[in-house]
């Protein structure tokens, strides 16, 4: 018996979200199916951390024990055999046994793309988020200075538990144009529920001109009620998770 580590690739869209849940599809699901079909005996897989319906992933990890006498390569063989489209493992390698994909996890990084176009593409949909007017670009990347660091982001999000901490660092935090696109990049220690969409939001908002930097800033100093507005789940990638 020996612990494996994946790394997963996967469009979200038909997912009900990674975690798994009763009479939905889900990420965890459909990886579970494949394992079991291979003759695993398992319960339940660890995993890095949740996504929400919709978000999608390149870097997922996914961690579990398993009596398999063949080459880790050949692991990754079967489970794509065996998974669905819309799902892939990248890597796969046993790990020291004690390994658990989130609580070791020192850092994530997620990536929200965003395309700037006054009508809809369907071409772009599933996995940007249109805004229109154009934003600042100047602005957002002004906006992701001041948010780097060490700040209790509770109005950007809620806690995995109640009464949870709502501390964060933000360790990077950057926006790039390549033509009509907007991505942002950011890696943090952890992140709350819905923080990175908020995040977006946010920012957005304020590199069009409804709200301005001391808005955004007081809800950094006074965290006591949340902001207002959730970019779109589509427009989410998680990259990677860093140990």
């Amino acid at each position: 018996m020996a612990r494996y580590k994946l790394i997963l690739t996967y469009d979200g869209t038909r997912f009900h979200g990674s975690q798994r849940q009763l009479n939905v599809r889900t990420v965890q699901g459909v990886v579970e199916d494949a394992l079991w079909k291979l003759g695993w005996t398992g319960t339940s897989v660890l995993m890095a951390g949740r996504t929400d319906a919709g978000v999608h992933a390149v870097g997922q990890v996914v961690a579990f024990d398993f009596d398999w006498n063949h080459l880790e390569v050949e692991l990754l063989k079967a489970l794509n055999a065996l998974l669905p489209e819309d799902v892939a493992v990248s890597q796969a390698e046993v790990i020291h046994d004690d390994f658990h994909p989130r609580y070791h996890a020192r850092s994530r990084g997620y990536q929200y793309c965003i395309y700037m176009q006054a009508s809809r593409n369907p071409m772009l949909e599933r996995y940007a988020w249109r805004v229109w007017p154009v934003p600042e670009i100047r602005i957002l990347q002004a906006t992701a200075d001041h948010l780097k660091g060490v700040h209790d982001f509770a109005a950007f999000g809620n806690p995995m538990q109640p009464d949870g901490n709502t501390i964060r660092e933000l360790i990077s935090a950057s926006w790039k144009q390549t033509g009509e696109m907007l991505y942002f990049d950011v890696q943090a220690n952890a992140f709350l529920y819905h923080m990175v969409r908020r995040l977006v939001s946010s920012q957005i908002k304020l590199a069009q001109g409804w709200m301005d930097m001391q808005q955004l800033l007081n809800y950094l100093h006074r965290p006591e009620a949340q902001i207002q507005g959730l970019a779109p789940p589509q427009g989410l990638t998680l990259v990677s998770v860093h140990y």
